[in-house]
């Protein structure tokens, strides 16, 4: 018989967990694996699959009561917390959710998002990788471009082109990625900023076994809407710890020579659309307690986007000469964004990425005007053409 969860009985759950798995006495992989097992790690995905099938909010009371205890590092991880981890549960059969999701959340395998090329970034689908089957395998050959944390990804989720011949939403299908599998080449880019956290991957001859398809053929861009909502929500509506606003702030409060009228208006103003933002933000996570993400989050993505940029270049303006130090230009890989531990030229540089990862915030304005607004959508005259027709 399930049982009716409340923040009483999960905030005793995890007591009792903590009681009989002490993290001092334990690795940090044995307690993250034993609190998947618990059900304790997302609480609104179903049991046995790291949750107890009850509300997504409750979450926030099983992270009150381990506070303190070893994490996933979910920085590391971000794009499989956020984008596969739904996915898969959302389309994955029940020998890939059990396959996948355990050594996903404990951070024991990264994931990448291979979906992006050099021809189709905002219009992704008119992506031209390509997957054909032969016999119980798939066959993909492709380039795909901007992948994050693809040099130290165990999995990627992979957008691919099945048929040519229909129009260029319906012939794709979705698949989980071996990136260890022969003819996947991954190559950094190296960004504004000195480091290359994204990648370029080129597909040679990579073969994948159906049991890495996720969803029907011809439905990945279906399954591709799943990601590309959550991701949004990821990246414009998670809570933060410490926001770019309170940086900014903090720098005003410690600097009062660097002070101006002018500069505090704008800083005033900033505040409060970051205080929006963060409100909006709750509001969102409490309408995803109730299902699935929808357009809104693009709304959070954009807005999350502009007010970092122009909270970056206010910091830049306020730290006046020192603004545009930089502390290091050494070429790394990095496994995940610092974004709040860096200096302001860092977080200038890095700050103009946000416009156009995870969708850009052209395409995201487009979203809202047609999906929130309702407002009439833009002419499309290949809306009906087989992809193998469109010019390019």
């Amino acid at each position: 018989m399930s049982v009716a969860w409340d923040e009483a009985s999960i905030a005793e759950r995890a007591r009792a967990f903590l009681a009989e798995h002490d993290p001092a006495r334990m690795d940090r992989l044995g307690f993250l694996r034993a609190r998947f097992d618990a059900g304790l790690a997302w609480v609104h995905f179903p049991e046995g699959l790291g949750g107890l099938g009850t509300r997504r909010d409750l979450q926030a009371v099983v992270e009150r009561e381990l506070k303190g205890t070893p994490d996933n590092d979910p920085g590391r991880i971000g794009i499989g917390l956020g984008m596969a981890a739904p996915t898969v549960l959302a389309f994955g059969t029940d020998e890939q959710r059990g396959r996948f999701l355990r050594p996903l959340w404990t951070g024991e395998e990264v994931w990448c998002q291979l979906f992006s090329e050099p021809g189709a970034g905002s219009d992704l689908a008119t992506l031209a990788t390509r997957a054909v089957r032969e016999g119980g395998e798939w066959v993909v050959d492709g380039q795909k471009v901007w992948t994050s944390s693809a040099h130290t990804a165990r999995w990627g989720i992979l957008v691919a082109r099945t048929d040519p011949d229909v129009p260029k939403h319906r012939g794709l299908t979705y698949f989980v990625c071996d990136m260890r599998a022969p003819g996947v080449e991954v190559r950094p880019l190296r960004q504004i900023t000195g480091e290359a956290e994204f990648n370029e991957v080129f597909l040679t001859g990579v073969r994948l076994p159906d049991s890495l398809r996720l969803g029907e053929v011809g439905d990945g861009w279906r399954v591709a809407q799943t990601t590309l909502m959550n991701e949004r929500v990821a990246i414009g509506g998670a809570p933060a710890r410490r926001s770019m606003a309170g940086v900014v702030a903090d720098t005003w409060r410690s600097r009062p020579e660097l002070r101006t009228h002018d500069l505090h208006q704008r800083l005033l103003k900033l505040w409060v659309d970051a205080e929006v933002l963060r409100l909006t933000a709750v509001r969102l996570r409490e309408q995803l307690a109730a299902g699935h993400p929808g357009p809104e989050g693009s709304g959070m993505k954009l807005a999350f986007a502009r007010l970092h940029q122009e909270l970056s270049g206010l910091e830049v303006e306020l730290l006046r000469e020192d603004g545009l130090a930089y502390d290091d230009w050494t070429f790394r890989r990095p496994e995940a964004v610092d974004f709040l531990g860096r200096e302001a030229g860092y977080r200038y540089l890095r700050a103009k990425g946000n416009s156009i990862e995870g969708g850009t915030s052209e395409i995201l304005r487009n979203i809202i005007a047609e999906r929130v607004l309702g407002l009439p959508s833009e002419p499309r005259a290949d809306k009906d053409v087989a992809w193998k027709d469109l010019p390019r």
